[in-house]
């Protein structure tokens, strides 16, 4: 299992230094990958293309760009431009996200969600590698084919939680990304789902990359509740309330992994056992247990 960095976002003027500092810290204590979310704040890829093109080696994710907001046309030639300016460590991480954005903020309707995400795949994947895309769906629609240099593939993990959306990740994508899952519902649902369905279109078996809360501490109450504060938001959407139920946890706070360096270390080794293939820990301690989490990490990937 590699094991990663899920990047708070930066924030002020100067976010695109911060986030190159992070990318530099995270490829010289050795993670494997560096992983960022788009919000409301920076863009995703534009800031990667920015801050990442200035560190070598590491790879860069999106966890996860928005679909709706994008027709496929215009994320993928912005995805092949990152790309290109990352020398190809990029990996696309796209995702639905939650009806109350879609719907409320930006207007659009969420009433068919996994067929979005199916035809909207029609259109992206074709283009991402190389090739013309010509489809008329109810959801998108798009007769293009794009010239923006290519570095390779770039591989699409999908935010899939939802049994249709697994089915359509291991078809079609290379692999799902998680947030919020627990190691019980990622053994008896995640893997079995995405496996099945991959082998059964003939792909490889697929990419599961979890992200998940992580501190090493001594005061187990006082990360746990830091946890249930800082992550309440994700208690309440429904689909990781979804995933919740599921894990038998009653909030965020349930599924972070918090504990003494040994218990730690366990946890997160435990999710190679269970089919997870990449890690991706979102540190929220400060000061020293700060400084103990990152040891540990580090020492996991050594």
């Amino acid at each position: 299992m590699r094991i990663g960095l899920y990047l708070n976002e930066p924030s002020g003027p100067d976010a695109i230094a911060k986030l190159e500092e992070k990318i530099a810290g995270a490829a010289g204590d050795g993670f494997a990958s560096a992983w960022v979310s788009n919000i409301f704040g920076l863009d995703a890829l534009t800031a990667l293309a920015v801050a990442g093109s200035r560190v070598p080696g590491i790879e860069l994710g999106t966890a996860v760009v928005p679909t709706y907001p994008r027709h496929p046309a215009v994320l993928a030639q912005q995805a092949l431009t990152t790309s290109t300016a990352l020398g190809g460590r990029l990996t696309l991480g796209i995702g639905l996200s939650h009806q109350v954005v879609i719907e409320q903020m930006y207007g659009y309707d969420f009433g068919k969600p996994a067929r979005h995400m199916r035809e909207y795949l029609s259109v992206l994947l074709p283009l991402l590698h190389g090739e013309r895309a010509d489809f008329e769906g109810e959801t998108v629609k798009a007769h293009i084919a794009l010239n923006t240099p290519r570095v390779g593939d770039v591989p699409v993990v999908i935010a899939a939680l939802a049994p249709r959306m697994l089915r359509l990740a291991g078809e079609r994508a290379d692999g799902t990304v998680l947030w919020m899952t627990g190691p019980k519902t990622i053994a008896e649902h995640v893997v079995p789902s995405i496996t099945e369905a991959a082998r059964a279109a003939g792909r490889p078996d697929p990419r599961v990359v979890c992200a998940l809360p992580v501190a090493v501490t001594d005061d187990k109450d006082a990360a746990k509740a830091r946890a249930a504060e800082v992550f309440a938001i994700y208690g309440q959407l429904p689909s990781y309330r979804a995933m919740l139920d599921r894990e038998g946890a009653q909030g965020p706070a349930d599924v972070a992994i918090v504990g003494g360096e040994d218990e730690v270390a366990a946890q997160i080794q435990g999710l190679a056992k269970i089919g997870v293939t990449d890690f991706a820990a979102a540190t929220f301690s400060s000061g020293q247990e700060a400084a103990r989490t990152r040891k540990l990490l580090k020492a996991l990937v050594s």
